[in-house]
């Protein structure tokens, strides 16, 4: 798609932050990016040794999760995030009221993600199913909530960037977005699919 002549432009790398300074976005958001990366990678390899100890507790407490809430969970936070992607692609083109609606469209999936996790937690504490109530759920709680407020974060600069738009706030909000989607990707199969 060609760029307009009105495109806002993009601005020049600062040499200073190194490789991190060719990455789109704001650098220190990579910076956060890498450090969240890093954390839930050792929640996951905790969770993994974990399990190897405990296989039974761990594989009859995945039978009392729902696959199919968090599979919606996943189709809609791709989707969310591909709208992320075109809200970059319309900034780019200098498209400022598409990129708007993009960031809506991102926002209001975010939303739909935390209303379906909201009604699965509300539905495992209304069977007495507590972080208390083995390893398991201790992490599923620990994981997922910590994803959570991931999310949540995410709307939060979704919504401050649709405000203060521009082209490096897109792309640093969406950078983050992305890591959501990604964490969640991980994390869907490992907490409620493999065995």
């Amino acid at each position: 798609m060609p760029q307009r002549k009105d495109a806002i432009p993009r601005p020049l790398p600062n040499p200073g932050w190194g490789p991190l300074s060719a990455l789109p976005g704001n650098p220190l958001m990579w910076v956060l990016i890498l450090s969240e990366m890093v954390v839930f990678a050792a929640f996951f390899g905790l969770f993994a040794w974990l399990r190897i100890d405990e296989r039974e507790v761990f594989d009859a407490s995945q039978q009392l999760l729902d696959p199919v809430a968090g599979g919606i969970n996943t189709l809609v936070l791709l989707t969310s995030g591909l709208f992320a992607a075109l809200a970059v692609q319309a900034i780019s083109a200098g498209q400022v009221r598409r990129c708007r609606q993009w960031l809506a469209c991102a926002f209001a999936l975010g939303v739909v993600f935390c209303v379906v996790k909201v009604m699965e937690y509300a539905d495992k504490l209304g069977q007495g199913l507590m972080p208390e109530t083995n390893t398991f759920f201790t992490f599923y709680y620990l994981l997922t909530g910590f994803h959570f407020a991931h999310v949540l974060f995410g709307l939060a600069l979704i919504a401050l960037v649709a405000w203060r738009i521009s082209h490096d706030n897109v792309e640093t909000a969406a950078a983050f977005w992305h890591m959501v989607d990604l964490i969640w990707i991980l994390l869907y199969p490992i907490i409620y699919l493999l065995r």
